[in-house]
């Protein structure tokens, strides 16, 4: 018999967060997140995203033992601003067993009802920059930790239940080695001479953070068509700047800007931190500071974590100059590999940045809609 349960309390979020270690335990293409880290952004008094949104998290039991979870939110912002009348899920895992995603979806059904919302989709985070979709092909593709992983089966159960393709996400990578930088810098010196635009490079952490809040509001001009985007906030702002950027070598980041200093292109990426992840285990204490900031200084693959241009500048080649600067800072530090995060497949202006850089598609990833009617 499967019994649900509400997790409330410190010890039932922190099972809420444990159960996904001992589902993949033996699975070398898990990358695990920090417990501290996933418990704090569960917390109301710590992440701002809670000022629009809600969220209620299920365990599922069989005999006194964890065998499934998912989060039921509901994003404000999305249905008060943009009428989108949705019931989100996330952090969906659960074993190979039909019966308990059917009754976690069901509780998250039943709360989508109450709320007279109209239909369900996931999974999904609580905004646009938390972890989305259901890994549908690459399962035997290391992870990153800003994706989640699941087994080949949550497709499976997820279609058996009624659900049906929303959105599909790809995910490619690339070898430097492959890239022509003759063809960045070519383009790159052209639209700097006809736009008047100019890179920015850093070398210190406190010599971006001037920009950030603008990369924030740039960030949300580039992807403001596409369906279901949600605004980041300016409390979101702050947490964001918080949370990430001491992981980021200032090296990694290239903002583009017209002569009066206002971006008009931005790139943030990141080293990989999946094996330095894997070894800490979940913990930060006592080895995993040091495997973490091992891979931010040795890692030899990277992350592009976010890319954005102004409509403005999208068709114009700005993307060639933050190339440019990239291929000539990953060149000096070793960098073999570049993964990019998940991809909508309707996001034609992203994807054509990158048609001629030879990537390879290793990962799709969707997620699934049901009406609640």
């Amino acid at each position: 018999m499967i019994t649900l349960k509400e997790a409330i309390t410190k010890k039932e979020m922190r099972d809420f967060v444990k159960f996904p270690f001992s589902l993949y335990k033996n699975n070398t293409c898990w990358v695990p997140p920090i417990i501290k880290d996933e418990i704090d952004g569960f917390d109301k008094n710590i992440n701002p995203v809670f000022k629009h949104a809600e969220a209620q998290y299920f365990l599922a039991y069989r005999e006194n033992k964890i065998v499934g979870r998912v989060a039921a939110i509901i994003n404000r912002t999305e249905i008060n601003q943009q009428k989108i009348n949705k019931m989100r899920f996330g952090w969906f895992d659960v074993i190979d067993d039909i019966e308990v995603s059917k009754i976690l979806l069901a509780k998250v059904s039943e709360i989508g009802k109450k709320n007279n919302l109209e239909f369900v989709e996931g999974p999904v985070g609580f905004s646009n920059l938390d972890k989305v979709g259901v890994l549908i092909d690459g399962f035997d593709h290391l992870g990153t930790m800003i994706t989640w992983y699941n087994h080949p089966y949550y497709m499976t159960h997820l279609e058996e239940l009624g659900y049906i393709k929303e959105k599909e996400w790809l995910e490619h990578y690339m070898h430097l080695r492959n890239l022509n930088p003759d063809d960045f810098s070519r383009v790159a010196n052209m639209v700097k001479k006809r736009y008047e635009l100019h890179s920015m490079n850093f070398t210190k952490t406190e010599q971006i953070l001037p920009y950030v809040d603008q990369m924030f509001d740039l960030f949300n001009a580039s992807y403001a068509n596409l369906s279901s985007f949600v605004p980041i906030s300016e409390e979101q702002k702050v947490y964001f700047k918080k949370k990430y950027i001491s992981l980021i070598n200032p090296e990694y980041i290239e903002y583009i800007a017209d002569k009066d200093n206002n971006l008009v292109a931005f790139a943030v990426s990141m080293p990989s931190f999946s094996r330095a992840l894997q070894k800490a285990n979940g913990k930060l204490f006592p080895f995993g500071f040091y495997h973490l900031l091992k891979a931010k200084k040795q890692s030899k693959e990277v992350i592009l974590y976010l890319i954005g241009v102004h409509p403005d500048y999208q068709k114009k080649g700005a993307a060639a100059l933050i190339f440019d600067a990239f291929h000539k800072t990953y060149t000096k530090r070793g960098v073999d590999k570049i993964f990019r995060t998940p991809e909508l497949e309707e996001n034609q202006a992203i994807n054509n940045i990158f048609r001629n850089m030879k990537p390879v598609n290793h990962k799709r990833r969707r997620t699934y809609k049901k009406m609640l009617s």
